[in-house]
């Protein structure tokens, strides 16, 4: 129901954000999204069906204003999700209220600098360097299928072969090593020949630990005759006050060819636990004249999450049609997760479908 009541806001006229300019170039841009799902999930014992906020891209508003300064820019940007139910929230023993607004939800408060010769400071709530190196992905269909294979089912426990939760979520099997957006001061370079790179420190301030974050990135964006290509690298250390430090190395490359077919791989290492390996392959074509058709199964393997030799895999489907006229993308998914380890208990599969849409404006 919610997935047709987008379709329906989005035959009006669009809403999104006009763009306001003064005097001396400095503009003013809001925009935002609205991205409900229907997310159903089995166990192996019971099937769970709630209608929610899909956590791979939640709903959310956001403000950006620019202004030249001297030569370069000025630039600020606050974005916040609306506090609604995501997926990642829902599980066995637990269904949140619809809406509950924290300040957890903000995700920017963001005042960054940009120079014509020397890249980009940033201060503020925002992305951390190391905040999308796992991500790169030209397949088109990271709202229903994406590295970050656990987010549809976060919380979700596997079941033992009695039928009895295990207290193992699918979270604690399986992770991407992304890195975070927290309260930080960062640096990117000017592009290079199609690289730029970036390093950041800092902490979550609004929720706050004593961890302290610090991570260095590398990108690359370019054409190679009619292949495009993309891939991000990036170095995390975790310094924590009561648990052992940490270091995360993670990176993913992308490549898209004009036919429309794609391939993704992606890979990560915990020095304190946890290894994975990731590979999607895809296809995209204009199969309609209002947008754009995208398709891909992936593949996940990582060991030593839950304990030393626990193994875990994840496989998925997953298409996606773009509506331009109407700024919006519709979508499903279907995630398989298996869980072992080197005890003698014995773990059920689990399933997970998504159907829903985003709408931008």
């Amino acid at each position: 129901a919610s997935v047709l009541a987008v379709a329906a806001l989005s035959a009006s006229p669009a809403l999104a954000g006009p763009v306001y300019e003064n005097a001396s170039g400095g503009t003013i841009t809001w925009y935002g999204h609205f991205s409900p799902t229907i997310l159903s999930f089995d166990d192996g014992e019971d099937t769970y069906d709630e209608i929610a906020d899909n956590s791979a891209s939640a709903s959310r508003v956001g403000i950006r204003i620019k202004q030249p300064f001297t030569s370069g820019e000025l630039e600020f940007n606050f974005e916040t999700e609306l506090g609604l139910r995501e997926t990642d929230e829902i599980s066995q023993t637990e269904t949140p209220d619809g809406i509950n607004w924290e300040r957890t939800e903000i995700r920017k408060v963001d005042f960054k600098w940009n120079t014509p010769n020397f890249g980009s400071f940033s201060l503020g709530q925002g992305s951390m360097a190391s905040d999308g190196v796992a991500d790169t992905d030209l397949s088109g269909t990271t709202l229903a299928n994406s590295v970050d294979v656990a987010e549809l089912a976060d919380t979700f426990q596997f079941r033992d072969s009695t039928g009895a939760l295990s207290g193992i979520e699918i979270d604690d099997a399986f992770s991407s090593f992304d890195g975070a957006r927290l309260g930080r001061i960062r640096y990117d370079s000017p592009e290079f020949s199609g690289f730029t790179f970036s390093a950041s420190y800092g902490a979550d301030i609004l929720d706050p630990d004593d961890d302290e974050v610090f991570d260095i990135a590398a990108r690359y964006e370019g054409e190679i005759g009619d292949f495009e290509v993309e891939g991000s690298l990036a170095v995390i250390w975790t310094q924590r006050e009561d648990r052992e430090d940490r270091q995360d190395t993670v990176g993913s490359f992308s490549v898209l060819h004009a036919s429309g077919f794609n391939a993704t791989v992606a890979a990560g290492d915990r020095d304190t636990g946890g290894t994975y390996g990731y590979v999607k392959v895809g296809y995209r074509a204009d199969f309609f004249s209002f947008g754009e058709t995208r398709m891909s199964f992936d593949y996940q393997a990582g060991e030593d999450f839950v304990s030393d030799g626990s193994e875990s895999t994840a496989y998925g489907v997953a298409i996606s049609q773009r509506i331009d006229d109407l700024n919006l993308e519709a979508y499903f998914g279907y995630r398989n997760y298996e869980f072992e380890d080197e005890s003698t208990t014995e773990y059920q599969e689990a399933e997970a479908f998504i159907l829903g849409a985003r709408w931008r404006f």
